[in-house]
Parts: C-alpha cells; structure tokens; sequence
C-alpha cells in the first residue's frame, strides 16, 4: 500500500496553517471594528465607574493601542494557551471552549457519521433504482432539506416530538434539577437523541445527491456495459465496480462538509438548547464576548481545517493519482 511522504503532508499542513492565519486576522479585525464596546460589555451600560478607573481598564488591556499591535500581543497570548477572558462566562475562555466542545464534538461526530453512511446508501439505492418510485421520494426528500433552514427544521421536530408528542425533552443535555452525580448516560443519550436527529437529516441531502448523481454516471460508463457484456450480475457490478468508485468521492465530500455541519451545530444547538459550542457563540454574540467569539472562531477554523487536512491526506494514499505534485513510496 502506498504512503504520502511527509514532504506532501507537510506541504498541505503548511496550507492549513497559512488558512488558519489568515482566518485568525480576518475574525480579529472583524470582531474589534464590530459596534461592540468591550468595555461597556465588561462593565455594564450601568456603571458608575469613574472615568479614570475606566481609562485604566482600557490601558490594562490595551484597548487604546494601535490594531496591529492588540493584534500582535493577542497572537503572543494564544500561542502560550491564554485566550482570555470570558465576559459573559466569567472563566477564561479556553476553560469555557473545552467544556462546550466535549459536547458539541460527540453531537457533531455522530451526526456527521450517521449522515455520511445513511446518506451514502440512499444514494447507491436511489441510483440503482433511478426514475422508480423510491428514487423520486429520495431526491424531493432531498431538496425539501437542502432548502430548508436548519432554525425552522429544528423547531418543527421539538413542536412535534416534544410539545404535541411528549416523547423527548424540550432540550438540554441532561434533566433539569438532577445533580451531576446522578446523571446516566441514559439521560445523555435522551437529550440527545432530537439535536442529533436534526442535525443529521439536515446534512444527508448533499452527499445522498450526491452519490446518487455519481452512481448513474458510472452506471452508464463505458466500463460497466463492457463488465455487463461479460455478463457479470447487478451484485457483482456493485461490489466489483460501482461501490469501489462512488466511495472516495462521498468521503471526499463527507470530509469536506464539516464547516457547513458546524454552521448547522450552531443553529440546532439554539434550538435545542444544547449547551455546546453553538449555544456558547450566541450568548457570546448578544453579550458583546469578543474574547470567547475570537477563540471560538479560532478554534472551530481549526477544527474544520483538520477535517480537510485529512481528507487531503486520504486522497493521496487511497488514490495516487489525485496527489498534488507530492512523491509517494
């Protein structure tokens, strides 16, 4: 089996790292230059600090230096595990990031597993039984879902299963009242169940498109109706050929929709309630945050970037053929 040497690994972490920056500049000056006020989110519209004591707290965070400067020493306190200060949160903000994200990485893991693999063998039937009555509810279940805002899907299915059914809770990640110490897994798996149904279905239209789309095209390529002509059977035609080439192109794709499914996360976890990274970043919004928003959106651009990174990895060892100028052994 061939490996990518680590000239092209490094090659693409180089990229990555490159996007990172970039990314970590853009949020910095569009954060700093929004209509917030860091220091009226700190204090309060309210205070009754004298202006000394206030020009003192924007000299002890550098508030009146120029903005490469804030930029600069910002950077130096990121690269030495110090993001800050949450405003809302009150805790520095990695504390605040590492405790939503262990619940957002187990919501957004297994609605993005769950969507890959559903979705994925929607497309092969969907595209084996093209034009019949199966592929015709796919695809308008599809479309139906790509068009529909992640917000008023969310809302639909806890009015249904929560409010008119009482089958699931109305949000959280565990039972309102119940001390830590007694939470089961159960409960876990309960709350959990309605945000990571949502976020599932609301991801599997475009890779059951998809891989649909990419099975009738091969389905009608010259290799298969030479495989036909030596009279291999629809199953042989599935696992030899059709499986072994639709399967690259819908990781390739599963891989490469990790920031649309983190915009998703955001959005379900509002509605939901879920106190995750998405929940995190509107209370962090409406409060004026900008330290927690900047780590957030630091640590989400690497999160995502990690994603594409080994999926850029995957191309070049499961197909040669698809690497980008690097040598393989």
């Amino acid at each position: 089996m061939q490996t990518a040497r680590p000239k092209y690994i490094a090659g693409i972490a180089g990229r990555m790292l490159l996007l990172l920056f970039l990314v970590s500049v853009l949020s910095f000056v569009l954060i700093v230059k929004a209509p917030i006020d860091p220091l009226v989110s700190y204090i309060g519209t309210e205070s009754t600090l004298s202006e000394e004591a206030k020009d003192e707290i924007v000299r002890h965070w550098g508030l009146d230096a120029p903005l490469p400067a804030r930029y600069a020493n910002w950077v130096k306190n990121v690269l030495r595990g110090d993001f800050g200060m949450s405003i809302a949160y009150k805790r520095p903000v990695i504390s605040v990031i590492r405790d939503r994200f262990s619940y957002s990485v187990v919501l957004m893991m297994l609605a993005w597993t769950f969507s890959g693999l559903l979705g994925y063998a929607a497309g092969v039937f969907a595209g084996l039984r093209k034009g019949g009555l199966f592929d015709g509810v796919i695809k308008l279940f599809c479309l139906v879902l790509q068009s529909a805002p992640t917000f008023w899907l969310g809302l639909l299915i806890l009015s249904f299963f929560s409010v008119r059914l009482g089958l699931f809770p109305f949000g959280m990640a565990v039972p309102a009242g119940k001390l830590a110490a007694d939470v089961t897994l159960g409960d876990r798996i309960y709350h959990l169940i309605l945000p990571l149904f949502t976020l599932t279905i609301v991801s599997i239209g475009k890779i059951t498109l998809f891989t649909r789309q990419k099975l009738i095209e091969i389905m009608n390529s010259d290799y298969i109706l030479f495989a036909r002509a030596r009279g291999e059977s629809d199953r042989q035609l599935v696992f030899r050929h059709i499986l072994r080439n639709t399967a690259l192109p819908a990781v390739t794709l599963q891989f490469s929709s990790f920031s649309e499914l983190f915009g998703g996360m955001a959005l379900a976890e509002t509605v939901f309630s879920y106190p995750g990274v998405g929940t995190a970043t509107t209370t962090a919004a409406l409060s004026g945050d900008a330290p927690l928003l900047l780590g957030i959106a630091l640590i989400s651009a690497l999160f995502v970037f990690s994603g594409n990174l080994i999926a850029n990895i995957l191309y070049g060892v499961v197909d040669p053929r698809l690497r980008e100028g690097g040598d393989y052994v």
